[in-house]
């Protein structure tokens, strides 16, 4: 039976876990309004991709390793006072999609399948790939409760936090870490275009009905459960790509978070 093929075990898998991981993850990065940032790192990663093929390796460990120097790079840039950080931002987002297209479509060798790095096959999930969506997301989760707690502070009031005795650099360097490791592993899954709407979406529909971050990260986590299932099914059924599909349904019920909040308040 078709729910029992192992190909569809492992999309299933997969993706519940980085909706898991994503979720507390995605909180921070709005409470912390590092949506661009998140998504420069991920634009970024199609250059560790290239690098991957390049090599011959398994591409995780390059595009981890791309995207932790492009977030140093981001972090280094934002403390110059010539330009804003938003306009580096732009800079580096579109400049690091276009190298990371032209180096991938430059190998030499079997033709590239650009389009499954960019919007993802979820379907092609490895059983290695599950190691390291497990084990990765994990040590993200793990870190992420430690982290919780500052990262909340400093999204409050940064000086304030700082003042308290909150870390901010070494704060915002790990919380950076976990940032590009969770792209890195959810690439095969969702790809490098969508990657950061995985992250943000859920949390995002999650807003309007949380009164405390942690009722929003739970929320948020239920968000994109359901849009996985959803979005499978939707691909199963009607044949379209995996990943834009689980995307799409968490846009679809944000956009009705949204709009029902909108509604009571206008009432």
């Amino acid at each position: 039976m078709l729910e029992l093929e192992p190909f569809l075990l492992r999309a299933i898998a997969a993706s519940l876990a980085l909706a898991l991981v994503a979720a507390p993850l995605g909180s921070l990065v709005i409470w912390n309004r590092m949506a661009y940032f998140g998504e420069t790192v991920s634009q970024a990663s199609l250059i560790g991709i290239a690098l991957g093929l390049f090599l011959g390796v398994d591409i995780t460990a390059p595009v981890i390793f791309v995207t932790l120097v492009v977030a140093g790079l981001l972090i280094l840039l934002s403390r110059q006072k010539i330009v804003p950080l938003d306009a580096i931002l732009g800079l580096m987002h579109h400049g690091a999609l276009a190298l990371g297209v032209i180096a991938t479509l430059s190998l030499r060798g079997p033709a590239v399948d650009l389009m499954s790095y960019l919007f993802g096959d979820i379907f092609a999930v490895t059983t290695t790939d599950l190691y390291w969506v497990y084990g990765g997301g994990a040590l993200v989760l793990a870190i992420l409760a430690w982290l919780w707690q500052p990262m909340l502070r400093l999204a409050v009031h940064e000086e304030l936090a700082a003042a308290e005795g909150v870390n901010r650099d070494l704060v915002k360097a790990v919380f950076i870490v976990l940032l590009s490791l969770t792209i890195a592993i959810a690439i095969k899954i969702v790809g490098a275009l969508l990657v950061i709407a995985f992250l943000i979406v859920p949390a995002v529909a999650a807003r309007p009905f949380s009164s405390t971050p942690e009722r929003m990260a739970l929320l948020a986590a239920l968000v994109a459960a359901a849009s996985v299932v959803l979005g499978i099914t939707l691909s199963l059924n009607f044949d379209v790509p995996g990943g834009p599909s689980i995307v799409l349904f968490m846009a679809v019920i944000a956009g009705f978070s949204v709009a029902s909040a909108a509604l009571r308040r206008n009432a």
